[in-house]
């Protein structure tokens, strides 16, 4: 069948596309289809992408939910599970259940509960894109990286530098661990039951399997040609085709076309509704309860309006073993320039961890703080914000972290440089330091003689609050173990010089 030929195709596209999207660790795959994660659902609403949005939805009422089996990158992934299901099991059938749309909105329900409550990290857990993009950047990116080493240490040793080493960022366990859960979760239910996440979890799937009732385009049956094999049924890995009612879940199906494909007789159509068909939807449409049109739309509602590197490193001289910097306590955490304050980042960022994947200076990495659950965080163990990289405002595609020129970084204050008397070398140790002085890439730190009555006083740092970035360059570069003697405390509200 041409059209299911061309889903696949679309299907292939995008899903390859996001995914090398999310694997890349040299920024170029985004100049090429970096638009792709701005065509998600979630992202393109929450960065009030009106065209984006209108688009997915007029695409579903036209021809139902094909968002769902052609530019979600987890409903592709669950039909390939489920196809290598299949291959696996070849006697494996598919069987019609019925809906439960008590579970569907009660999903819906909490996720839109919790954006509310500015809890969106932890809503995210549950979003399609953003569990997709955890899974690659958590699970597969690293395995991805060290195929690309391996590759550059075979054509550096051909003296070929085409293929360039990279390094992952930091290492959380907790988000390994939400990656592994979801992972595992996501592929058992989609080798069981097909699409059973994306017709009983997935928020994005409720609110399109809603719209997707009243589309103009569905699959129908056709009375006179039926023979009540079940063949449609047993292929339909959405479960919602009644064969013996010649009915179909208009909310559920995604307009894959297997059933077109297994249907000998041509008793199956995706088309219009005319006379000599079973008008499938006015069906689906009839039979939801009122309490769950009443549930979807007040949900609706509220969703709208709810707009291991350095290694090399670790030695000193290559004698001794240098301590591991601890992490600063910071009363506010630092977000990237671009998000203009901690409070804009966390009611837009969706948790895909497309910018710690890009993130070349591994400042980037996701938070286990539960009111900012798994929404990236800065910190500077093993990097600093360098003011000339914009690479995360470029590829956010829900406005968490808005486009930034070079020029504009240089003037964005996203926090302030603190020193701590008591760990700083010259005061702790009497040896004289400065490293971040001559580090500082704005020029806001100068030394001073801590007594300035006392000619051999030791020199220590002072900050000038108007001229520092926040960069973190002091903080990185301060020599001073486990915390150092200087750190950036974060501004809730960006400034700018």
């Amino acid at each position: 069948m041409l059209l299911r030929k061309i889903r696949v195709f679309l299907a292939t596209v995008f899903f390859l596309g996001i995914t090398l999207l999310l694997l890349d660790v040299s920024g170029e795959m985004h100049n090429v289809v970096g638009w792709m994660a701005k065509l998600q659902l979630l992202p393109a609403l929450l960065a009030l992408n009106v065209v984006v949005v209108v688009a997915i939805l007029l695409l579903t009422l036209v021809f139902g939910r094909i968002y769902c089996s052609t530019i979600c990158p987890l409903g592709v992934w669950q039909d390939l599970v489920a196809r290598m299901s299949r291959r696996i099991n070849k006697r494996k059938k598919y069987a019609y259940s019925p809906a439960l749309p008590w579970l569907r909105y009660g999903f819906l329900a909490v996720f839109v509960v919790l954006i509310v409550a500015g809890l969106l990290g932890i809503a995210s857990l549950i979003a399609p894109y953003s569990s997709y993009a955890r899974m690659v950047v958590q699970l597969f990116q690293p395995v991805w990286i060290l195929g690309n080493n391996g590759l550059a240490y075979v054509a550096e040793s051909m003296d070929s530098y085409v293929v360039s080493s990279a390094e992952y960022g930091v290492w959380n366990w907790i988000a390994f661990a939400v990656a592994i859960v979801t992972f595992l979760v996501v592929s058992i239910l989609a080798w069981r039951g097909g699409r059973t996440w994306c017709n009983t979890v997935c928020p994005v799937g409720t609110v399109l399997g809603f719209l997707s009732r009243y589309s103009f385009f569905n699959i129908r049956f056709n009375a006179d040609k039926c023979t009540g094999c079940g063949q449609c049924a047993h292929g339909c890995k959405a479960s919602c085709i009644d064969h013996k009612t010649q009915h179909v879940d208009a909310s559920r199906c995604v307009a894959c076309g297997n059933c077109l494909t297994k249907c000998k007789f041509g008793a199956l159509h995706y088309a219009l509704p005319t006379r000599n068909n079973t008008t499938s939807g006015a069906k689906t449409l009839d039979a939801i309860p009122d309490k769950g049109r009443r549930s979807f739309l007040i949900g609706a509602g509220f969703l709208a309006g709810s707009a291991l590197a350095q290694e090399g490193k670790k030695v000193d001289g290559g004698l001794a073993e240098i301590q591991n910097k601890a992490v600063p306590s910071r009363e506010t955490p630092l977000t990237p320039p671009g998000s203009r304050s901690t409070r804009n980042f966390a009611q837009h960022c969706t948790t895909c961890q497309l910018c710690v994947s890009e993130c070349p200076n591994h400042v980037l990495r996701p938070s286990t703080d539960l009111s900012h659950f798994m929404q990236p965080t800065m910190g500077y163990e093993n990097g600093f914000c360098r003011p000339e990289c914009t690479r995360c405002s470029e590829v956010c595609p829900s406005g968490a972290i808005l486009p930034i020129s070079r020029e504009e970084k240089t003037a964005v204050q996203i926090g302030q440089a603190k020193w701590i008397e008591k760990n700083c070398l010259p005061v702790r140790d009497g040896v004289s330091c400065g490293n971040c002085e001559r580090h500082c890439p704005a020029g806001a730190i100068s030394m001073r003689p801590l007594n300035e009555a006392d000619a051999e006083s030791p020199m220590v740092p002072t900050i000038n609050p108007a001229v520092c970035i926040g960069c973190g360059a002091c903080e990185y570069v301060c020599p001073a173990r486990p915390f150092p003697a200087i750190y950036v405390e974060g501004y809730e509200e960006h400034r700018e010089k």
